[in-house]
């Protein structure tokens, strides 16, 4: 019975998929999550790319270093828009005989060169801060300062809204992960308005020393970024989606056991492998059938799953480690 089950696992799992993407329409639904995320990327480009644009302009003719810092960080996040895009577009291409996977670990590339963008701004902002601090210059134009940071806050929030969104939306770490840096952005872009009006009060350091906490804030962001893009480098997978396959595969009547599982994200969609335990006298059909209903509940509770290989075993001799020892 064990070996029956063991030598059609696959089987199981193809079928059941393929069953599953009957029943819901012949959409290859990482083709539209893949299109969501170019959507969200090339619009979010636009706004900052704008909002990056008005505020150099108000740089050159104020000389604030905070707002520059700021525009940095802007100019910065809108390039990240680059490898997310390119990202996007490799998850539309099919699997290859090469590449079975597929291409979603371009994505997760994509999240690192993120991080790596992220990190080169804060260098930037933080030079030009120090710099000024021991090298003041004047500031003009304290008002087109006061309405570039309040463009600059409207502008990160308006995007970090959709990337955040899209990006739960289509489970992308990377997408979200950037839609949180667009956030701090924005209360950066605060911040520069609050140095502005200590430069106003006669504070002519204020405007370097909020340049250095914009800094401070960047790194944070990039330690954030780090730690999320990097447990999918890793293969690491959060507790609530492990939760989550769990709950689905109980609700299958004939399961008795869960083992050897195995989960982790290629770029934003799911891939899982695990055993399931079911009664030992159930015929090679009955085994298969169990697995088709698991892959439906896997399916139906996570729309981000690509691929479920569902191992069969009885009852006694469940999981890997039994035909190891043997």
């Amino acid at each position: 019975m064990g070996r029956k089950h063991s030598n059609n696992r696959d089987k199981h799992a193809r079928e059941g998929t393929h069953q599953h993407d009957l029943s819901h329409g012949s959409i290859d639904p990482s083709i539209l999550t893949s299109k969501k995320g170019i959507r969200a990327v090339k619009w979010s480009f636009l706004v900052l790319f704008v909002t990056a644009v008005f505020q150099i302009i108000v740089v050159i003719l104020s000389g604030s270093v905070a707002l520059l810092s700021d525009t940095i960080h802007n100019f910065s996040d809108a390039a990240t828009a680059i490898p997310l895009g390119i990202a996007f577009l490799f998850a539309l291409r099919k699997p290859t005989r090469k590449f079975t996977y597929g291409f979603g670990r371009v994505e997760d590339m994509a999240g690192v060169a993120i991080v790596l963008t992220i990190l080169l701004s804060a260098i930037a902002a933080g030079y030009e801060s120090i710099h000024r601090l021991f090298h003041p210059q004047r500031i003009d134009h304290i008002g087109a300062i006061i309405l570039a940071s309040i463009v600059g806050f409207l502008g990160n929030e308006v995007v970090a809204f959709f990337r955040i969104r899209t990006g739960k939306e289509i489970r992308s770490a990377a997408l979200i992960a950037d839609g949180y840096h667009a956030r701090a952005d924005g209360f950066t872009s605060l911040a520069v308005f609050f140095g502005a009006i200590g430069v106003w009060l006669g504070y002519s350091l204020a405007d370097p020393i909020i340049g250095l906490c914009i800094t401070v804030a960047i790194l944070r962001i990039t330690w954030n970024s780090v730690k999320t893009v990097f447990l999918r480098l890793l293969d690491g997978v959060e507790s609530e989606v492990i939760d989550e396959i769990e709950h689905a595969v109980h609700h299958v009547a004939g399961v008795k056991e869960v083992s050897d599982m195995r989960v982790r994200w290629i770029g934003h969609r799911l891939h899982v492998e695990m055993s399931i335990t079911v009664e030992p006298q159930l015929s090679v059909v009955e085994g298969h059938a169990i697995a088709k209903e698991v892959n439906h509940e896997l399916c139906h509770h996570m729309s981000y799953l690509s691929k479920a290989v569902i191992h069969v075993d009885p009852l006694g001799e469940a999981g890997e480690k039994y035909h190891t020892e043997r």
